[in-house]
């Protein structure tokens, strides 16, 4: 894995402004950056991170069906008791998923460590499917990058794939987003574009728009009864909303579906460490009530004292998540027992919290790569790279391109 220096693409900005890219550019920082790309090998994007994030897609689930079944893992990941019935039974009919994006560290030299995973509202979408394949394909032309270079980037043709295998021809679907934010409406045109190449009728609507028809049911700003309704809107948020009432009554599929609630949820990460120590993509994790309550030597669940020992570095070298965190959002690192570095946005800081061994991202260029490995269905299909200058990704990351070349 190497960061490369390349010359930009003459116009990149108003071919972006031509394709709706229109926050290539925010917060008066570049956010898309072709002055470099990363390059990979394609045996560390097959053996390395595509075969990782695939089999670590098989644990959640396997995860999931564990903690659906359990009460008290589902008040540990801070499900609301009224709507955990609704996430359980979303996973015992086997609700389709579409897709996710496992945020992985890694540096070309070892095993990619899993940092978390965003598996209901992943962003970074079309930048990742779409717009750096159009960059690939236009360094190609001009000679910036060889004629034998690839790209690892199915994504487009997964999602294509995956609404043909769920629904018929000619099904209507919803796509929602909060007004007014271009990547959240990137995002789900993204989606949107797939299932219409799919045969599906894909409807937009803003979120802030959607109603409720008389005999309950979600309708669009035409009121149009929503039978399937892929919603930017994070569980954790949704389960508190008013409309959350409704969700029994409403006979509606939503994407993604409601048991994500708990894989898009940091506290899975504990989970995951307690039914497969060791694993070598996996990081020591635990609620941080229970390191708490070992250190002052009160009792903790079975085994989780033990668990702790064998990783004995953990006390002081760590980082602490809440359970819903967005952007670094409330995430501080833990070095020498003392907080070394703190996201100044505490956004989340209520929320309970887990701990997790701190893995340092390498430093290219003065910059932190995060990998960012795109599930569609349950399997890898391609990969986004952003970075940042500090040691937690935040709003500010960059997001770089990236291609393959032996």
């Amino acid at each position: 894995m190497l960061k490369v220096d390349l010359p930009e693409r003459p116009g990149w900005r108003d071919r972006a402004a031509e394709l709706g890219f229109t926050f290539a550019d925010m917060h008066g920082e570049p956010y898309w950056d072709e002055s470099s790309a990363y390059q990979f090998s394609l045996r560390e994007i097959e053996d390395d991170i595509e075969e990782p994030a695939t089999e670590l897609h098989g644990l959640c689930r396997e995860a999931v069906a564990r903690i659906v079944e359990s009460d008290e893992l589902m008040a540990r990941l801070a499900i609301p008791e009224e709507h955990r019935d609704v996430v359980a039974e979303s996973w015992r009919r086997h609700e389709p998923e579409i897709y996710g994006r496992f945020d992985l560290a890694y540096d070309g030299t070892g095993p990619a460590k899993l940092l978390e995973y965003n598996a209901d509202t992943p962003t970074s979408l079309y930048e990742s499917a779409s717009f750096q394949w159009i960059w690939l394909e236009e360094q190609m032309a001009a000679g910036v990058l060889r004629e034998t270079d690839d790209q690892f980037n199915g994504i487009h043709e997964a999602l294509v794939e995956r609404f043909r295998t769920l629904f018929a021809p000619d099904t209507d679907l919803h796509f929602a987003a909060m007004a007014g934010n271009p990547e959240d409406y990137a995002t789900v045109e993204a989606m949107a574009w797939a299932a219409r190449e799919a045969g599906m009728g894909a409807h937009y609507s803003d979120l802030q728009r959607i109603g409720l028809s008389a005999e309950g049911q979600f309708t669009d700003a035409e009121d149009r009864v929503i039978g399937t309704l892929f919603k930017l809107y994070p569980w954790e948020d949704l389960f508190r909303d008013p409309f959350a009432a409704h969700l029994k009554s409403a006979d509606c599929l939503m994407l993604e579906p409601a048991w994500k609630a708990v894989v898009s949820n940091k506290g899975l990460l504990p989970v995951l460490w307690q039914m497969f120590e060791g694993h070598p993509n996996l990081l020591p994790a635990f609620f941080l009530d229970d390191v708490e309550a070992a250190a002052a030597g009160r009792r903790v669940a079975p085994g989780t004292a033990e668990a702790l020992d064998r990783v004995p570095g953990l006390a002081t070298e760590h980082v602490i998540k809440p359970l819903f965190s967005r952007e670094g959002a409330s995430i501080s690192i833990v070095e020498g027992g003392e907080v070394t570095e703190a996201s100044p946005d505490t956004t989340y800081a209520a929320h309970p919290r887990i701990v997790q061994a701190y893995h340092p991202l390498p430093v290219l260029g003065g910059f932190r790569p995060v990998i960012g490995a795109w599930v569609v269905g349950e399997a890898c299909c391609g990969i986004g790279v952003r970075e940042d200058r500090g040691r937690i990704t935040q709003d500010l990351s960059r997001f770089k391109p990236h291609y393959i070349r032996d």
